[in-house]
């Protein structure tokens, strides 16, 4: 008998954004498939508008199981996560004994093939950076939908997540926020 898939089924009960008041809870399975989905469009938008050769199966495939070791961890607040650098080296280290142990739980010809997925490796630095830049944009949107909803707690973070968004420097991030996001701020009627 294999946990892998049970294991996985679980991140629905995994909430985000644990320190804040949310008007609208947030778990790590719903969340994945929105980075997926925001991750295949800036790789298509990257291929498309900027001479990009990105596999954007690929991007989906690790956007789904971003956040797959915290069925084992949990979901630690960024500013715990990041309060200092060894805090920030220990949450990492936890990160990986988590996707070691998902990854015992599968057969052994399909290790190989969810380790793609759950760590890094030099050819796939690109299609990371999509996915981490879909997480952050995914964030923000999280942002956006709080305060369209009247919770200023999530006015800092907006702010904070919109800088790191620019920072990034990737045009087809700019693209989608131009493009998209305002969208969002929209009512079901304006939408239609």
């Amino acid at each position: 008998m294999n946990h892998f898939f049970a294991y996985l089924s679980r991140m629905k009960f995994i909430q985000r954004w644990g320190l804040m008041r949310n008007t609208r809870s947030e778990n790590i399975q719903e969340h994945s498939l929105e980075v997926a989905m925001v991750a295949h469009g800036l790789a298509l938008i990257r291929n498309r508008y900027f001479k990009g050769g990105m596999n954007a199966e690929r991007v989906i495939a690790l956007a789904v199981f971003h956040e797959a070791g915290e069925v084992i961890t949990g979901d630690l607040a960024t500013p715990i996560k990041y309060f200092n650098p060894e805090i920030e080296q220990a949450y990492h280290k936890i990160e990986q004994v988590a996707k070691e142990k998902l990854l015992q739980m599968l057969p052994e010809e399909l290790k190989a093939e969810y380790a793609s997925l759950f760590f890094l490796n030099e050819s796939d630095r690109e299609n990371w950076k999509l996915v981490k830049a879909a997480d952050k944009i995914c964030a923000y949107l999280k942002c956006l939908e709080e305060l369209k909803s009247g919770n200023q707690e999530f006015s800092k973070a907006e702010k904070a997540i919109k800088s790191d968004l620019e920072k990034m420097n990737l045009p087809e991030v700019t693209y989608f926020m131009n493009k998209f996001v305002p969208s969002f701020s929209l009512t079901l009627d304006e939408l239609n």
